[in-house]
């Protein structure tokens, strides 16, 4: 039989070669010009180590000296992030021409920062920590939420990356929740501004937009989305507040849609399940979808129809 791959696959190849000459982004063949996905998700794995000591260590290290332990961590963590971070500040404009001392000393001084802030994020944390045991019936333990949570997972994710996002660092701060987002099925860009003590049950389908803010005390529950009313004018709303503001002490239901930049929920609101919002509403508000009329067919000749009437506890949560 004749084996036609074998004899098509060189042409192929000189095509695809050929394709690569045209000058596109896509037609990059520098490996070393861009920042390490792999690089950046192992320093996130060992940045949990120094977040969570007692649930993220590497069992393979002796804890007699939690100093030295840290240490080795925090220093291995910072050397990789800075290689990487130099990388990712080629891509704003600010830092495409600088030479390459310029850029490695402001890789050093995002580093620094960003190591620095790590008290300030654990504790953020702790609140989190405290809004998800407090919150939910179904966990057993602070512990368990800290092993288990891959809403607690997220939000942790989201918060280391939220520091270089705000010290304006390129592609790093999507990669850190990108992954989150691919293994939690919880995005949350990094810029949105998130207050202490943030609770996520379930989470599985919550969409949380770049310029959403968030205040504390503040409950979400699987498949809400905080987007943006309308993206028809593209790139033109690049800096433009998009997102909902939510106030502190408010509640989400599942499945609940909130969108749009001037759109803000009072605080000590509540939003109901499957409710779609486009405005404003006023603090220690209450809203819910009307019920929906069921059938239940429990004769294919004479099928019965009941209105379920909404009640106060009536929010679709699991």
């Amino acid at each position: 039989m004749k084996n036609l791959i074998e004899g098509a696959i060189s042409g192929i190849v000189d095509d695809i070669v050929a394709d690569y000459s045209e000058r596109r982004i896509i037609d990059n063949l520098d490996v070393h010009s861009t920042p390490s996905t792999e690089v950046i998700v192992e320093c996130i794995d060992k940045l949990l180590r120094v977040l969570y000591p007692g649930y993220h260590m590497d069992r393979t290290y002796k804890t007699y000296n939690i100093r030295t332990t840290i240490a080795t961590v925090a220093e291995d963590v910072a050397y990789r992030l800075c290689k990487q971070i130099a990388l990712a500040l080629r891509f704003d404009e600010d830092y495409a021409y600088k030479t390459d001392e310029e850029v490695e000393e402001r890789a050093q001084e995002v580093t620094v920062q960003f190591m620095s802030a790590l008290p300030r994020i654990r504790e953020y944390l702790d609140t989190d920590i405290h809004a998800l045991f407090d919150g939910d019936p179904a966990s057993q333990s602070p512990d368990e939420i800290i092993i288990c949570y891959p809403g607690l997972y997220a939000i942790t994710v989201y918060r280391l990356a939220h520091e270089f996002y705000e010290m304006k660092v390129p592609v790093i701060p999507r990669i850190m929740t990108e992954h989150a987002h691919s293994l939690t099925g919880i995005d949350i860009n990094p810029g949105a501004q998130i207050g202490k003590y943030f609770f996520i049950d379930h989470g599985t389908g919550i969409v949380i937009g770049e310029t959403t803010i968030i205040g504390d005390h503040v409950k979400l529950y699987q498949g809400v989305t905080l987007g943006a009313l309308s993206l028809r004018e593209g790139r033109s709303l690049m800096d433009v507040r998009r997102h909902p503001t939510i106030e502190d002490n408010v509640t989400i239901y599942s499945n609940a849609s909130i969108l749009g930049g001037d759109t803000v929920i009072g605080h000590d609101s509540i939003v109901g399940g499957n409710v779609f919002l486009t405005r404003s509403i006023p603090a220690g508000t209450k809203v819910y979808a009307k019920a929906q009329e069921l059938h239940f067919d429990t004769d294919v000749d004479t099928p019965e129809v009941q209105d379920v009437t909404q009640t106060d506890n009536a929010d679709y949560v699991i």
